[in-house]
């Protein structure tokens, strides 16, 4: 199995150049998420994901107008062409316990409130668990709350679901759950709505990008439409083919390996959409993403 060291970029595929460069990294918001666009650079990327708040705690907050456009100055600044956030990981939309789906739904819409603010381009959402385990009750619940936070919350942010590792009763483990969840959004609403496609878990819930690469994408495209995908998590597994189980590994070291990163890198299909990555940054924040980045870049100069 290869190694991390990448090869190197020439100058023409800089992403510092006037061509376009769509690939970046989560990178973080430590001292204010208007630090956020110099920690994309410093990577080499104009396309960025970051947190808006502590994603493990139900504590909501706010961007005021002074955050805000520091935030947009930096943005500016550094040249950062596509960004937006991840929510909290302890929301669940999908829950049957109303109360607890319900303070889900006031931190869901709290998030967009600040992506609203920051004028960020995507939002992130795991669809959540059906702990009754009955998933079409949990697509049903998960889309009215989704449904009521855009009507409640306007701006340019589009809310992206994204595909999970299947486990246990996730409701976003597969493309046919993710299509009923779209489907259960109306119009005009449903137009903000798009799907973040993450390889690490497609791989882990079944779905073969090593094996049957036209396969998952022409089922992808019949469930939900190619239309709606609008972002790529790029993350290896360390976990083998259908495991259901979520642990990222560094780009071509893990059960993905080089193959299916090179085919979406150089895929025509897919050139235009944010690629962010999720891999591992150990205790460097900046010499891993480099790498991985470099990696990515590299592919597609083999088309």
């Amino acid at each position: 199995m290869a190694d991390l060291e990448p090869p190197e970029i020439p100058a023409s595929l800089h992403p510092f150049t006037d061509l376009p460069d769509e690939v970046g990294a989560h990178v973080s918001s430590a001292g204010g998420v208007e630090n956020a666009p110099g920690r994309a650079r410093e990577i080499g990327s104009r396309t960025l994901q970051l947190f808006t708040k502590q994603p493990n705690r139900w504590a909501e907050p706010q961007v005021d107008e002074a955050r805000a456009a520091a935030w947009r100055a930096e943005r500016e600044a550094q040249g950062i062409a596509t960004a937006g956030s991840h929510d909290s990981y302890l929301i669940n939309l999908a829950s049957p316990d109303p109360e607890l789906r319900e303070k889900s739904f006031r931190s869901f819409r709290a998030e967009l409130v600040r992506c609203a603010a920051l004028e960020l381009d995507f939002l992130v959402t795991h669809p959540g668990n059906a702990t009754d385990r009955n998933p079409e009750a949990g697509v049903a619940r998960n889309a009215e709350m989704v449904t009521r936070a855009l009507e409640e919350v306007a701006g340019p942010t589009r809310v992206l679901l994204e595909i999970t590792a299947g486990s246990g009763t996730s409701v976003g483990g597969s493309f046919a759950l993710l299509a009923g969840i779209l489907a259960g959004i109306p119009e005009p609403q449903r137009s903000r709505v798009g799907v973040c496609f993450d390889t690490c878990h497609a791989y882990s819930a079944g779905y073969d990008l090593v094996g049957d690469y036209e396969g998952v994408w022409a089922r992808f495209d019949d469930l939900i439409g190619l239309d709606r995908l609008k972002l790529f998590h790029l993350n290896d597994s360390k976990n083998p083919f259908d495991s259901r189980k979520d642990r990222h590994e560094h780009i071509g070291l893990g059960s993905l390996g080089e193959e299916p990163f090179r085919r979406i890198m150089t895929d025509d299909r897919f050139l235009g959409i944010p690629k962010v990555l999720e891999t591992p940054k150990g205790d460097d924040m900046v010499t891993f993403d480099r790498r991985n980045l470099a990696r990515l870049r590299g592919y597609r100069m083999e088309r």
